[in-house]
């Protein structure tokens, strides 16, 4: 296995990006990356801490993320399983990543940058729904922000509803947690309660 191990390597394959690659980026949320986040319904969060590296999904009503100017964004964390991954990462080390996804659009977008975890009342209580506040809010400082070409969503048909997986297909939540407990945790009973229970706490 022959594997690169400089940067010089990686050019003398690669070669420099092209101008389209590069000015594109930008250090603030500028009026057309602005409607592209008001646009997605979900993100990807990157972060990092002491254990390594994670990344978690984030899914919420189209514009979920609110930019509260050209370099701040802030991100409700909505109910889950507290795990607290993400956030235990980024009281650690602030740097975060975003990638933004648009449903039927090739384009996504990126940005870089660092956060904090707030748990102002005011804050918490402005991104309140059915009447329920999150219990904390990412606020993101943008260092650098700039969208991705549509190549690979267009080489993984992603938004084609012929390429979509039959869930039948796949092992269910019950199912891996039945497995990976010696059937203690999880089973039919867990797949069949889930739709209910996440229904009465999206938010």
């Amino acid at each position: 296995m022959s594997i690169i191990a400089t940067i010089e390597q990686l050019e003398a394959i690669y070669g420099q990006p092209n101008d389209a690659s590069t000015v594109k980026v930008a250090n603030g949320v500028t009026p057309q990356y602005r409607v592209l986040i008001d646009k997605s319904p979900f993100a990807a969060l990157a972060t990092c801490g002491p254990e390594g590296l994670d990344c978690s999904p984030r899914g919420d009503l189209a514009g979920f993320v609110r930019v509260h100017d050209e370099k701040t964004l802030m991100m409700p964390d909505r109910r889950g399983n507290n795990r607290v991954d993400s956030l235990r990462n980024i009281v650690r080390d602030p740097r975060v990543a975003l990638l933004f996804l648009i449903p039927g659009a090739g384009s996504t977008l990126r940005v870089n940058g660092r956060a904090q975890v707030s748990a102002d009342a005011g804050l918490l209580a402005s991104f309140r729904m059915e009447g329920k506040a999150p219990r904390t809010v990412i606020v993101m400082t943008v260092d650098e922000i700039y969208f991705q070409c549509a190549r690979a969503i267009v080489r993984s048909e992603l938004w084609n509803p012929d390429r979509h997986v039959d869930p039948k297909s796949l092992p269910t939540p019950g199912q891996i947690l039945a497995d990976m407990s010696e059937n203690l945790v999880g089973g039919e009973d867990y797949d069949r309660a889930w739709p209910e229970r996440a229904r009465q706490s999206l938010w």
